[in-house]
């Protein structure tokens, strides 16, 4: 079972891009991140008739995240649970059934929390903590789970170019990478720094600057693993070329494989 994650930056504006990708990838599932689209609204027909089950949690012009899936879903929610008045689409899952087994699949936005210190940074730690107990309650279940998509955090120094430029930034302050380890310490996996530890990957060069030709980046999407899914792992890559391709993405996909 092949699961990607990628922020797409508008569906409107990256519909042939992401169809591009799905074409040649062809991931079973794939949890789409910025979509910034209503639900009715979404493009569907573009999915579905390359096979896939669409399941949206569309926001207008904002955020919205997705599910495509060729194998079945059942028991598809939308938000995260712990806060009723939130009414930003950052959250969707579903239980995807695979040959052998079922994994359940939690797509995400992270808030960015810019500028911080400020209302927008006090939002992205409140709903880490929100993050923080759906982590618990996945982990209570004892079954395959993962968590990915988009998280705005730059876990470490060594997944940016220029740590320097980010420090004050709310994808590395302290309490931001601090909330993230809480998250990974409960007992997941961080899929891709358990196949690679080396610096120098990222999945995110910004439109300025010339990031992309100066391989100015940054790694802040993340697939978490519950031990049961961890143990099911073949493989953790990201696409990093599709970032040079025409109108891309400022981002790129991460996928992980399990024998699932």
């Amino acid at each position: 079972m092949k699961i990607a994650s990628f922020n797409i930056n508008g569906i409107k504006a990256r519909a042939g891009a992401l169809t591009d990708w799905l074409d040649e990838a062809e991931p079973d599932v794939a949890v789409l991140q910025e979509i910034k689209s209503i639900d009715e609204n979404f493009p569907r027909e573009l999915f579905e008739e390359r096979g896939y089950q669409v399941e949206t949690h569309g926001q207008k012009s904002f955020n919205g995240v997705a599910i495509l899936s060729k194998l079945p879903l059942e028991d598809v929610t939308r938000g995260l649970p712990g806060d009723d008045d939130d009414e930003q689409a950052r959250w969707i899952e579903a239980t995807v059934m695979g040959d052998h087994t079922a994994v359940r699949v939690c797509g995400l936005y992270l808030p960015n929390g810019n500028p911080a210190p400020g209302p927008k940074y006090d939002y992205k730690l409140a709903w880490m903590e929100r993050l923080k107990a759906r982590a618990e309650a996945l982990l209570e279940a004892e079954e395959p789970a993962l968590m990915a998509g988009d998280y705005n955090i730059i876990p470490q120094d060594e997944d940016a170019k220029r740590p320097e430029a980010w420090a004050k930034d709310a994808l590395a302050l302290p309490d931001s990478r601090a909330a993230f380890r809480r998250v990974v310490n409960l007992g997941f996996t961080e899929a891709f720094r358990a196949r690679v530890q080396s610096p120098g990957h990222y999945t995110f060069w910004d439109y300025q600057a010339g990031a992309w030709n100066k391989d100015d980046g940054i790694r802040i999407d993340h697939v978490l693993l519950t031990p049961q899914a961890a143990d099911l792992m073949t493989d953790c890559q990201i696409d990093k070329e599709i970032r040079g391709r025409e109108k891309p993405s400022d981002h790129v996909p991460i996928w992980v494989n399990l024998d699932a």
